[in-house]
């Protein structure tokens, strides 16, 4: 009765992943239907469309060559009894799915900026529809896959190879590294292609040649949409399919600890599946009128997100009630606390980084005394804006645990927490819907400026840009929100691998006195500051390169300033392709080496210590950094908007200067730390069989 059940529940799963999929697919053949423009918007994008595919064609394969290399540790791992043959296969499924929803998720983006400055020139409404739709494409596309190849996984290691309940989670989690492995690339290579190409655009365009934004005289200018592209939608999409798949299989491998049951297993996925069938009914609640402003737009992405999580409540009650009964009902609860906090972190987010709030525009005031004031002011903003979030993660771990019934088996509550994740990222369909228009309308605003258009179309595209900057800050405060708790989830699935591959009096003891405990707090506490070093020091460099470009176009070129002749587009695209494949791999590498050395230095006791250490600074090292980039940027738009002397001004030349500071903190360091935070953990797990048998403490 079990096996039929646990049939059924998974191919329920995997109907509603082809749903999902099957919304993406004809929300984009709905985008690709309106008309991309004039000539000119048809020329602009295609060089943007051209960009983004030669960088992740190279990006793909250098990607490629690390995985290989890992596909044969693996299977010489499996050779040796240290893992089982399903491993190998699961990193490298987890890693391609993470790849092609970033691929499809930039393809549908590139498609769509066109077609949105377009509906601009119509109406506010039809480009924030065509921008949302696009971004929608992503949302599904990466909940979709992200659960298909979840639930294939669970029925085919089910129902084909018949493994226990057990193995079936250690060969998943090992997709989960793999998904991992591919955001990290991803996210970081994405992350200093798109803000060195927009630190040089700033800097000599704004700042040192006083010419506007996105005008088509500045070299770096195709280079900067390109980067939203590969950086803000196929890195984000690849980020947020690993947050996403690390939730879900975190949450099965701790039901298959707390209650032996496969059922256990399949309500994270079904849950999921849940979360996709509302997400795309809440997309249907997303319009504006033609007169709003950002609190409009903003109420208006609020309705659809709202609606989807007020119906997962709904529905997650009779899916634990039913099949897990009545006496766990608790961890109806523990999910119910994962959406709330979502929902709190969403909410205190965008309090921090919408100029529509007051913390953003005290950070435009700022700017009355210069550069220095406006970055410290920033800064302050986002070390304040960790209180909140690491509130709601405390308040929601208590609950999750206590609720589910953690006081009289922790592995219940453990599972519960893991749960709780999964609610948090439930609807993350609609969710990255939210997040990855704000790219697309990045991009239009671009096209509508090198293409000369009318100055209200410019007008709705930056309103829509603005609104985009806090949908991405909400949409990377879910996902570190969900890091942590995925996180914890995860360091008690070591601990439970660790016992399974290690002798059966092994000592499952982790006193924060003992040496090697304390040492790997120490060392994890210390690994997120280096990783964020590491990118940091990865876009300067690379920017640096794309600022002697502009001044050289700028100084070289005869007519390029009167706009007699086009700039060089090209080489700045592909300086900043170069620089970005170069730099990308090092904090990479450290993220996967680290752990592994840590634990056959001072053994499984230190990895524990690490884990945690990684989390608690990692946790708050990326909330900050996200928030202080993203209140930057808007307190940026709002001098823009009119206020404090406005374009052109003293405040707006030091406004620009804090947003060049806050890329890099917003869009490459910040938003990567949450996938380090995961994959440190995954790449434990994997690696925890070689750890137990030959740590040298």
């Amino acid at each position: 009765m079990k096996t039929s059940i646990s049939a059924v529940l998974g191919y329920i799963t995997l109907g509603c992943a082809v749903i999902g999929l099957l919304f993406a697919f004809l929300t984009a053949k709905k985008v690709l239907k309106y008309d991309e423009g004039t000539d000119t918007m048809k020329k602009i994008s295609a060089a943007i469309k051209k960009g983004a595919n030669a960088y992740l064609k190279r990006q793909y394969t250098v990607v490629s060559i690390f995985f290989a290399v890992m596909f044969v540790v693996l299977c010489v791992m499996a050779y040796f009894k240290l893992l089982t043959w399903f491993v190998p296969f699961a990193f490298i499924s987890g890693g391609f799915f993470s790849g092609l929803s970033g691929f499809i998720g930039m393809k549908m983006a590139t498609a769509a900026n066109s077609r949105t400055a377009n509906a601009c020139r119509n109406s506010l409404n039809r480009g924030l529809r065509i921008a949302f739709s696009a971004g929608s494409v992503m949302g599904f596309t990466v909940v979709g896959l992200g659960l298909l190849d979840v639930s294939a996984w669970f029925l085919i290691l089910k129902n084909i190879f018949r493994l226990s309940s057990s193995e079936i989670s250690s060969a998943m989690l090992t997709f989960g590294m793999g998904a991992s492995s591919m955001a990290l690339f991803a996210r970081v290579g994405g992350g200093i292609f798109t803000k060195a190409a927009d630190v040089g655009a700033d800097l000599v365009g704004k700042v040192e040649a006083g010419i506007p934004e996105d005008d088509p005289r500045n070299p770096a200018v195709i280079a900067d949409n390109v980067g939203d592209n590969v950086g803000d939608v196929a890195g984000m999409g690849a980020d947020l399919y690993e947050s996403y798949v690390g939730s879900v299989i975190s949450a099965l491998a701790l039901g298959v600890a707390a209650f032996k049951s496969i059922e256990a297993m399949a309500i994270p996925m079904l849950l999921a599946a849940i979360g996709i069938l509302m997400s795309i009914f809440g997309t249907f609640f997303v319009r504006t009128g033609e007169k709003a402003d950002q609190r409009t737009l903003l109420k208006a992405l609020r309705k659809g997100t709202n609606f989807s999580a007020v119906a997962i409540a709904i529905v997650a009650f009779p899916l634990v009630y039913f099949v897990l009964g009545k006496q766990n009902i608790g961890l109806y609860f523990a999910i119910l606390a994962g959406l709330v906090s979502g929902v709190l972190i969403g909410f205190f987010t965008e309090y921090y980084t919408s100029d529509t709030y007051k913390p953003t525009r005290k950070v435009s005031e700022s700017s009355n005394t210069g550069s220095a004031t406006i970055i410290i002011s920033g800064i302050g903003l986002g070390m304040k804006s960790t209180v909140i979030p690491v509130l709601v993660v405390v308040i929601c771990v208590l609950i999750s645990f206590f609720a589910s019934g953690g006081a009289n088996d922790a592995n219940v509550g453990l599972y519960g927490i893991a749960l709780s994740a999964v609610g948090m990222l439930s609807t993350l369909g609609i969710t990255l819907a939210t997040d990855a228009y704000g790219p697309i309308a990045d991009n239009a605003g671009g096209i509508a400026e090198m293409s000369g258009l009318e100055s209200e179309v410019r007008e709705r595209t930056d309103a829509l840009d603005s609104l985009g900057n806090t949908t991405a800050a909400t949409g990377k405060g879910f996902a570190i929100g969900s890091a942590a708790l995925t996180a914890l989830a995860l360091m008690a699935s070591y601990v439970d691998k660790v016992k399974e591959v290690g002798p059966t009096n092994i000592d499952l003891t982790f006193d924060l006195m003992n040496p090697a405990v304390l040492v790997g707090v120490l060392i994890g506490a210390c690994l997120p500051f280096v990783f964020a070093a590491l990118t940091m020091e990865s876009v300067g460099r690379a920017a640096q390169s794309i600022v002697k470009e502009v001044r050289r176009q700028f100084l070289e070129i005869v007519g390029l300033m009167e706009g007699k002749v086009e700039p060089d587009y090209e080489r700045c695209v592909d300086l900043c392709t170069r620089a970005s494949l170069k730099e990308m791999i090092a904090p990479t590498i450290v993220a996967i080496i680290v752990p592994v050395a840590v634990g056959l230095i001072i053994g499984y006791k230190g990895v524990v210590g690490m884990l945690a250490g990684t989390m608690a600074t990692g946790f708050l090292m990326a909330i900050f950094m996200s928030n202080s980039g993203g209140a930057w940027d808007n307190a940026k738009k709002y001098i823009e908007a009119g206020h404090f002397n406005g374009k052109g001004s003293v405040n707006h030349k030091a406004a620009v200067t804090g947003d060049t500071v806050g890329d890099p903190f917003k869009d490459t360091s910040g938003p990567s730390i949450n996938i380090l935070i995961k994959l440190v953990s995954m790449v434990s797990i994997v690696f925890a069989a070689v750890v137990v048998n030959f740590h040298l403490i």
